[in-house]
């Protein structure tokens, strides 16, 4: 199907026609024209605001399949990510069985290409992602793996880490963890600090993400090597990583687009929608978030979606899983809260350009010849995420019947035009 484009202004910095509002063509499979002219096509997009960028890219997603396909499977991920403008998912490994073989990474790619959505399969970096004995991390990274990760399992031991980010370093691999200390948030609900001590909850405190970071950082200056640490949320762990950075470590992070949606003062109490770990934290953390992804210490914004069924989610709030989904709406969360500290061309950089070059991905490009692996949306068009509507199995969210800002109309990825 050939498609037009009508008067798209294109975010992507590295191209001339950045934030130009042009028509483009696109004839099986890739862009043929870029210009004021209009052309001829089985297919016509248009919209009051339409935007275009390249395919946006998140890197923590929770597939369920293989094993947890009772929360989610591929193809139900693969419609949420469509529905929230994503061509590409990175996959974390906590699925049953753990992704720790390469059988295990040639079913994602072998299921990738039917997908309209290209998943990236990470491999843990320890057996079923229990933090003690390392995988075979180069022969998961010669199946196809593009980085490693316990994924929702912090990787506690700091020899483990050690060994991990020296075994890496083999083939220049990337190691990724969720920086929280275990021990610390134990049986914990929520942040640790006054609305917690009010409602009666076990907290989680910011000392259990923020030990772990300062750890981890200075494991990464002892045995060099990449690091990133996933979903960032306290002010103290983001000054460190800035710090870092500053130092020329090489380490990276993210934040889920939903951490700055909301404090610990602001959650609805015993809603179990709003259970997520990390915790929504103080206001003091949330302004460190903003101002870290302002100045480029939080390089990249992710989905973080951790899909649950019914029976994870609908009990007591001590008894309910951690997690929401929020591939549908990670976009439109961020872009309606973080008005005040990204620019809308700063937020699509975070959404593609970073993750790109984080995960050492190519980087596709918006012009004439090129392949069109493409985002298209509305940045200013408000719309509600309603239960009924959503793509994903999951049930959990904070966002359902929430006016949202900023509205996906489709992807064109693997020569395919899928519209929401």
């Amino acid at each position: 199907m050939n498609v037009f484009l009508r008067a798209a202004t294109i975010y992507h910095p590295s191209s001339e026609f950045h934030l130009q509002k042009l028509n483009i063509l696109i004839e099986q499979g890739k862009i043929t024209y870029i210009g004021p002219g209009e052309k001829q096509a089985d297919k016509t997009i248009e919209s009051a605001n339409l935007c275009i960028s390249v395919g946006w890219v998140d890197l923590f997603a929770v597939t369920g399949e293989p094993g947890l396909e009772h929360k989610e499977d591929l193809q139900t991920i693969a419609a949420a990510a469509v529905a929230g403008g994503f061509t590409d998912i990175l996959c974390l490994p906590n699925v049953d069985p753990v992704v720790q073989t390469k059988g295990a990474i040639s079913y994602l790619k072998n299921r990738s290409g039917q997908l309209p959505v290209t998943l990236h399969p990470t491999g843990a970096v320890t057996m079923d992602a229990e933090g003690k004995e390392l995988t075979e991390m180069i022969d998961l990274k010669h199946a196809g793996a593009v980085a490693f990760t316990d994924g929702t399992h912090p990787i506690q031991g700091a020899e483990v880490m050690v060994k991990a980010l020296q075994y890496l370093q083999l083939f220049d691999g990337l190691l990724l963890n969720r920086p929280e200390n275990t021990r610390l948030t134990a049986f914990g609900q929520m942040h640790e600090g006054i609305a917690s001590t009010r409602l009666g909850l076990k907290g989680i405190p910011a000392l259990a993400e923020e030990t772990i970071v300062a750890r981890d950082l200075q494991l990464l200056a002892y045995t060099g090597g990449k690091l990133h640490f996933s979903l960032v949320s306290t002010k103290a762990a983001i000054e460190s990583i800035r710090n870092a950075k500053a130092n020329g470590l090489q380490v990276t992070c993210d934040v889920a687009s939903y951490q700055a949606a909301f404090t610990d003062d602001t959650i609805a109490p015993f809603n179990t929608n709003y259970k997520v770990n990390p915790p929504f934290r103080s206001a003091n953390d949330v302004e460190a978030v903003k101002q870290g992804l302002a100045d480029g210490t939080i390089d990249a914004i992710v989905s973080g979606h951790q899909p649950h069924d019914t029976e994870a989610k609908k009990l007591e709030f001590d008894l309910a899983e951690f997690g929401i989904i929020n591939l549908e709406t990670a976009f439109a969360v961020a872009n309606t809260t973080l008005t005040d500290t990204l620019s809308l061309e700063a937020l699509i950089e975070k959404l593609t350009t970073a993750p790109r070059t984080i995960l050492q991905l190519p980087q596709p490009r918006i012009a004439e010849g090129e392949v069109a692996n493409l985002t298209i949306f509305d940045p200013e068009q408000d719309w509600v995420f309603n239960e009924a509507d959503k793509k994903s199995k999951g049930v959990n969210s904070p966002f359902f019947g929430q006016q949202l800002t900023g509205k996906v109309i489709g992807i064109y990825h693997k020569g395919q035009l899928v519209l929401n």
